[in-house]
């Protein structure tokens, strides 16, 4: 049977790419070690399994040199060790995702006569946080103290995710790639992403992440489209990366989410108690960890206690389910898709002016999977 030509150089590129053991791949493909060493080849019907297993495309596994692929934004990281990794399969493939969704969204507003949203890139390098901070809350009609009136910081984090999307920001949280949960996103190589688009302005939330973090990396890409700066992040225990753009929206956000001087104030009476972080998690309706990174930013707790508590943090939330398990299947697309973007697919379908076929590709659901989901769109979630 005749062979496919695999260039052994790129058969290791797309197995480190894959992420995946060589062991563990030879157990399907027995003779991958003879095909490393340029003995032989696949046959094609192998050569497609083969492809499928390291989630290529067959015609990548024909190229004579490994692709060289490149993330479409600057990845700003924290950790040093991250610097050198090239960014994962996963991370490659929902950030293209996310930019055909902003560009389907983006010329659908446009054809509607949608003006540019005027915050989007509205802040100056050099903007005071605690001002910048001001006009987020203003942008979104939040008040002074907003979140102090939620019941919970879990419900402040969906509140501030529905005003940022009636703002006109898609805001998207998966801890996968599209519906595959088999592929999922490591909180330890990004937490989150932001497109930058005066019409359709765009942000991700990595959803394997815990609800604890996932506020302020909300807020922190708030501050990002402000200053009209596109990037992905890790924010290694909750710390921006050296960038300067990266640092300014750092601290507009933690501004924004803890006021340094409401913190200021309340910080004597809770100092010396053992339970201070809940109570200024109570109080600002941000997590304990939140609440922590803020103490810390304002040299009220030492860089070692707080890697204490975020390691205990990590400790506790190991092993927790993420957002995206259980609950309602169509509430959770719409948090993957993002409230506003799932509103449009489904509105111009229903116009004529995309075809079905166009909005099952955008969505990733089909059928009668999308039927319902346009008829359980104005529900709760």
């Amino acid at each position: 049977m005749a062979q496919v030509l695999i260039r052994p150089v790129v058969l290791r590129w797309a197995l480190e790419r894959s992420g995946k053991a060589q062991e563990e791949l030879e157990r399907r493909f027995p003779k991958l070690a003879a095909w490393l060493q340029g003995s032989g080849g696949p046959t094609l019907r192998q050569a497609q399994q083969l492809a499928a297993a390291v989630g290529l495309p067959l015609g990548y596994l024909l190229l004579p040199e490994p692709p060289e692929e490149r993330l479409a934004l600057p990845f700003l990281r924290t950790r040093e060790g991250n610097m050198a990794r090239r960014p994962s399969p996963e991370l490659l493939e929902t950030v293209r995702v996310m930019q055909w969704r902003q560009d389907w969204l983006r010329e659908y507003r446009r054809e509607l006569g949608h003006s540019p949203l005027a915050f989007v890139g509205s802040a100056r390098p050099g903007a005071d946080p605690g001002r910048l901070a001001l006009r987020m809350r203003a942008a979104l009609g939040l008040a002074a103290g907003w979140a102090a009136g939620a019941a919970t910081w879990e419900d402040a984090l969906r509140t501030l995710r529905e005003r940022m999307e009636e703002a006109g920001v898609t805001v998207c949280v998966s801890g996968i790639v599209g519906n595959n949960t088999r592929r999922a996103l490591r909180v330890a190589e990004f937490r989150g992403f932001v497109l930058v688009d005066g019409h359709a302005p765009w942000v991700f939330v990595n959803g394997a992440d815990a609800k604890a973090a996932q506020m302020f990396t909300l807020a922190h890409e708030l501050a990002h489209l402000w200053y009209g700066v596109s990037a992905a992040f890790d924010l290694a225990e909750l710390q921006p990366a050296g960038d300067a753009a990266e640092r300014r929206c750092d601290a507009a956000a933690a501004e924004f989410l803890v006021p340094a001087r409401e913190l200021a104030e309340r910080w004597p009476a809770v100092a010396r108690r053992p339970d201070r972080w809940q109570r200024l998690a109570r109080t600002f309706k941000v997590s304990a960890l939140a609440a922590a990174r803020r103490a810390l930013d304002l040299e009220l707790v030492s860089r070692e206690e707080f890697r204490a508590l975020y390691r205990e943090y990590l400790r506790r939330e190991q092993g927790r389910g993420t957002t995206q398990s259980g609950g309602n299947f169509y509430a959770t697309q719409r948090l993957r898709l993002g409230r506003s973007f799932a509103a449009a697919v489904v509105r111009a379908a229903r116009e004529g002016s995309l075809l079905y076929r166009e909005a099952y590709q955008l969505t990733g659901l089909y059928g009668r999977t999308f039927e319902e989901f346009t008829l359980r769109m104005g529900e709760p979630g």
